[in-house]
């Protein structure tokens, strides 16, 4: 039964990892970026979560809504102060101000919230399943990660390949300039995609925040680093491969930990990375594509 819990730890872990990634693999899949503040917004969800129920006493469900629309207009004004006015620099340009603006929310973090850790109190209230005459036991929060990670991931995929937003979308990842001729607004289609990518990093920043309780100006920075290798791992740009990678390194993760090493487990991760790239460069479900020169 030890087994199935540490699969199980590492599928509710892995749901987390997928969310995150969801949003790092639509930006760079419309965008062609990569948005390495993604993670910081996390943190910033989590902080804002904690303050709403701590300081002003919504109850949960009111905190994570108040999260989302506050990391959802965060990701908007990030998009358009700082990416937006690089969108026909070089790609070193843009990393470089993602990587700017990653460290400019942790020490604003820093300035507001102190570097103490803050004792983040679950917002799940849904008891955990015992199993087998209790020699297994499945928490609430793992339980309403899995789930949410499932229902967010069939709604985004709807999103996407039936409502007219994510048709444009689609459109914009495959030309900007063509879509612009077809009268899409490429750059509220971009904002859009920040938007709904912001979103998502608020819920994650819940439920992270839910499972291991506590808040730091630190706490989204190795969850977003881990999360971009689930993007990279399952073929960035792609919906389902961000949702299969983020799984998939959730389990490796957590049974590195529980067989061989905890102190290896990140090493292990990211050996496992590597060997996926040499086998298959673009990822599990990444295509190769031919450019015409």
């Amino acid at each position: 039964m030890s087994f199935i819990s540490y699969l199980v730890n590492g599928i509710s872990l892995g749901s987390v990892y997928a969310i995150i990634a969801l949003g790092y693999t639509m930006v760079y899949g419309i965008a062609k970026m990569l948005n390495f503040a993604h993670g910081d917004v996390i943190m910033i969800g989590g902080y804002v979560a904690f303050f709403t129920v701590s300081g002003m006493g919504l109850p949960p469900i009111l905190a994570v809504l108040v999260s989302m629309v506050v990391c959802t207009v965060l990701g908007v004004v990030i998009e358009k102060i700082a990416y937006k006015p690089l969108r026909m620099a070089s790609p070193l340009a843009v990393l470089i101000t993602a990587i700017g603006v990653s460290y400019l929310l942790q020490n604003v973090a820093l300035l507001l919230f102190g570097a103490a850790p803050k004792a983040f109190t679950s917002m799940v209230s849904v008891p955990a399943i015992v199993l087998a005459d209790g020699a297994l036991t499945i928490s609430g929060e793992t339980i309403v990660t899995i789930l949410t990670c499932i229902v967010i991931m069939v709604a985004l995929t709807l999103f996407i390949n039936k409502s007219k937003a994510g048709r444009a979308m689609l459109a914009v990842s495959e030309d900007k300039g063509a879509a612009q001729l077809m009268g899409i607004n490429v750059n509220g289609t971009i904002a859009l995609t920040f938007a709904i990518g912001s979103a998502l990093a608020a819920v994650a920043g819940v439920l992270l925040c839910s499972a291991y309780p506590t808040l730091t100006p630190y706490t989204g920075s190795m969850p977003g680093i881990k999360a971009f290798v689930a993007a990279v791992f399952g073929g960035i740009g792609s919906v389902p491969g961000a949702f299969i990678g983020g799984i998939l390194l959730g389990i490796i993760e957590n049974l590195s930990k529980a067989y061989i090493s905890s102190q290896m487990a990140d090493a292990i991760v990211f050996g496992v990375l590597i060997v996926v790239l040499l086998v298959r460069p673009t990822g599990i479900l990444g295509k190769n594509i031919r450019e015409k020169v």
